[in-house]
């Protein structure tokens, strides 16, 4: 490898471009106007388009094999190796198209709290895409501009595309982390998720090796101060219920919890926007203004834009810089955790809307990260699959999920949070024959387990899932409450509830080395 690249210089490396540096939002959007990257909307909001990336491409994802590095990564389907020597090659080619463009340059941070903040630069060879990184990241002060220095770099070229037999990739698309270099390099993919996933999978191998739990969840404070977490993958809601007009939002998506309490990753979110209605997401309805990025969302001739349409994708967003939500906390960070919120989108129909954990069915729902991916969130993924990723953040852990999940359960411990597991998916049957569950009576369920009236109701438990399912909660039907009661065929219901039991049962094999406490919140078949 070259020397001295862990800080990219483009004035050093591409003497040819034109370099456009930390440019203020109105300039970027002038730029992507001009580049005909996208469109104004009646709302203000930059509508662009990113072609046949539509979400996440996993299978493309690489993290270099260096030797000082190696051993602590968990190597797998998820962290698939790549050579020192592979990665040099196609960084050279990548710098080698980017040479003579315009090109975009946006410094910032990672990470609200400045003891564990990561410094970073991104690179972007478009302007709609510099947009995006200016409004998910944190921005620095004019001050802090002065010093800053990255530590990270991530570079985008969305136009280079890979050639697998020459270039080592699965794809023309490749998203590279190298860790000894500090740099990550995407190509082939407009998708710009990668690149904010990209950096947090950098945070979550650094976070904790200082002793600082990474999270994949979303959080919000109460006027008292207490802190709510909700963990989940994609589409299952951590946006949504985050954005709570009675409470003060941390971050909608990634977060560390360190021994002072929790402080967001990002400065910004990324709210999937599918059926975006005003009356259910009013404060994520009124984000969606000048200076947001939307990406795939269907218009009009007259620049109307319609949230119902899955033209593109059902896998639409909006990315907006935090303060767009009316009293989120700036700068992102609160106190230590008093509930915490495991949200799954069961495509089965089968667990309860919501359900008390003891810690150690907490353990064991974490470390198996049940849900269904959703259509669009990944390459491939047309309608809800049912799927565990462990920590409820599987793509983007690079160390052993154990590692995770051992400091969640020290973190639940010593601060005494209560756990609930909450199915914002299908009741009624599966996907196809159910529905999806209300949000009026998840956010009820949400509420009552935030505000403590769960901890004084009453509870049944389920015989095969042992989980401790509420009798009643106000603003929610108490047949709801029981999934088996919202069903028509109920030897069906039993069907796939041992269905799903068995494939919880399956997954959690490979788990052979947790305490027998853990092992025994399985389920009963």
């Amino acid at each position: 490898m070259k020397a001295n690249v862990d800080s990219l210089h483009l004035d050093d490396v591409l003497l040819n471009c034109t370099v456009n540096y930390n440019l203020e939002v109105p300039k970027i959007i002038e730029k992507s106007l001009e580049n005909g990257e996208g469109v104004l909307t009646k709302t203000g909001a930059l509508q662009t388009t990113t072609g046949k990336y539509t979400g996440r491409s996993p299978k493309d994802r690489f993290i270099v094999d260096e030797p000082e590095y190696s051993s602590k990564i968990a190597w797998g389907k998820v962290n698939k190796p790549v050579s020192p020597e592979v990665f040099e090659a196609l960084y050279q080619k990548v710098l080698e198209y980017l040479n003579h463009k315009e090109l975009y340059v946006f410094d910032g941070f990672a990470g609200a709290d400045q003891k564990y903040r990561l410094p970073i630069r991104v690179v972007n060879e478009f302007a709609w895409q510099n947009l995006f990184v200016h409004q998910l990241f944190i921005r620095p002060t004019k001050e802090e501009l002065q010093t800053h220095k990255a530590e990270f770099t991530v570079i985008s070229a969305p136009g280079f595309k890979a050639n697998p037999d020459i270039d080592g990739t699965n794809s023309e698309a490749f998203i590279m982390l190298n860790l000894k270099e500090k740099i990550v390099l995407v190509g082939g993919t407009e998708y710009a998720g990668e690149m904010k996933k990209s950096i947090f999978s950098v945070m979550n191998y650094l976070l904790p090796q200082q002793n600082v739990l990474s999270m994949h969840c979303s959080a919000n404070v109460g006027k008292d101060g207490d802190v709510a977490l909700f963990f989940g993958l994609s589409g299952t809601g951590k946006t949504t219920l985050s954005a709570d007009p009675n409470r003060s939002l941390i971050g909608d998506d990634e977060h560390g919890w360190s021994e002072d309490g929790v402080f967001n990753i990002e400065g910004g979110c990324y709210a999937k926007c599918i059926n975006l209605s005003k009356e259910n997401e009013p404060q994520i309805w009124d984000a969606i203004q000048f200076g947001t990025v939307l990406e795939n969302v269907a218009i009009d001739s007259q620049r109307n834009l319609n949230f119902d349409s899955d033209e593109y994708t059902e896998n639409t967003r909006a990315a907006y810089p935090l303060h767009y939500i009316p009293g989120a906390v700036i700068p992102s960070t609160a106190g230590h955790p008093n509930v915490i919120i495991f949200l799954t989108a069961d495509a089965f129909g089968v667990l309860p809307p919501i359900s008390k954990l003891t810690k150690e069915q907490a353990m064991y729902h974490f470390l198996s990260g049940y849900t269904s991916k959703l259509a669009g969130t990944e390459r491939g993924i047309t309608e809800p699959e049912a799927t565990f990723s462990t920590c409820f953040g599987e793509p983007f852990l690079p160390l052993n999920p154990t590692v995770y999940a051992e400091m969640l359960g020290e973190k639940i411990t010593k601060h005494n949070a209560k756990v609930y597991l909450v199915n914002t998916g299908w009741s009624g049957g599966p996907y196809g024959v159910g529905q999806r569950m209300k949000i009026s009576y998840t956010r009820a369920m949400v509420t009552a387990a935030i505000n403590g009236a769960l901890e004084k109701a009453t509870y049944v438990t389920d015989s095969i899932f042992g989980l401790l399912i509420p009798e009643q909660i106000a603003g929610v039907p108490n047949e709801v409450l029981q999934p088996r009661n919202t069903w028509t065929d109920k030897e069906a219901y039993d069907r796939q509830a041992k269905d799903l039991a068995n494939r919880f049962v399956d997954n959690f094999e490979k788990f052979s080395q947790v305490s027998e406490e853990i092992k025994s919140a399985s389920p009963k078949l």
